[in-house]
Order: C-alpha cells, then sequence, then structure tokens
C-alpha cells in the first residue's frame, strides 16, 4: 500500500464536479480529507492522504491534473533518527537521488535532506527503522481572487 498527503487546488471550472469520487471508483483508491475549504462557482483547496498501490495512485494522480486540478505534493519528509542509525548503509543502496551516501574513510552515512525525493525507498531498505516519514504541516491556503 502506497499513501501520500497531498494538497489538492481546484479551479472554478471544476471545484463542483465530484472528481475526488472517481478516484474511489476508477483507480482503487482511498482517501482522507485532512482539511478542505471549497467556495461553490469559485475555487476550492484540499488537503487529503490518497492512498492505493502505487501504479493505481501515480494514474490517479495524472487524472486529477488532466482534470485541471493543480496536484502539490507537500505534506511529507524524510528524516532520520540518529538515535536508531547504526551507519549499517542499507538505505544508501536504493537511494536515487544520492541524499543517502557513505562517507569514506569514516564509513558512516550522510543525509542530505536537500537531495531527497521522499520516494520512500530508504524507509523499507533501513533495518533498525531509522529513516523516517514525518507529517509537514501544510502551508497557509493562499487563494487566488
Amino acid at each position: 500500500m502506497y499513501s501520500k498527503m497531498l494538497l489538492l487546488r481546484f479551479p472554478k471550472n471544476v471545484v463542483e464536479k465530484p472528481i475526488v469520487c472517481f478516484l474511489v471508483r476508477d483507480f482503487d483508491l482511498t482517501f482522507n480529507i485532512l482539511r478542505a475549504t471549497i467556495f461553490p462557482r469559485k475555487e476550492g483547496i484540499m488537503v487529503m492522504e490518497l492512498s492505493g498501490s502505487r501504479k493505481n495512485f501515480n494514474k490517479g494522480v495524472a487524472y486529477l491534473k488532466r482534470s485541471g486540478v493543480e496536484v502539490l505534493d507537500v505534506g511529507q519528509r524524510i528524516r532520520r533518527n540518529m538515535d536508531k542509525c547504526y551507519h549499517c548503509g542499507a538505505c544508501t543502496a536504493v537511494c536515487p537521488t544520492g541524499a543517502l551516501s557513505i562517507q569514506r574513510p569514516e564509513m558512516t552515512v550522510d543525509f542530505n535532506q536537500e537531495k531527497c525525493s521522499v520516494c520512500e525507498l530508504c524507509l523499507t531498505a533501513c533495518p533498525p527503522r531509522a529513516m523516517e516519514l514525518s507529517r509537514v504541516e501544510p502551508p497557509d491556503l493562499v487563494w487566488k481572487r
């Protein structure tokens, strides 16, 4: 099961359409609405957690974008719990961006948050579960008028 927090902006031409319902019916996804403000015939903003298989998740997000919904992935970040990390390096083998790397000659794992794409591959690769997913509060919702 793949899950991610998303911020969705609905423009006035789609705000009254049941777009989110189609995520369940057509893409077998589940959602949890965490915060929403909808102005009929104007616009809407919704913060939700969207879950399902990674393949269906990607198809569902593509559908949202085709429908005119702006999709922002702003709800999560990866952090390393230094109390749990014993620098085994298992996470470095799966990191596609190089955010996790081995520092030589010390043989310690370095985590560069700036390079992290929040792909979440390190979460399952880390034996002591030192790599953790943490929620980031959504930014203040700025309305386009």
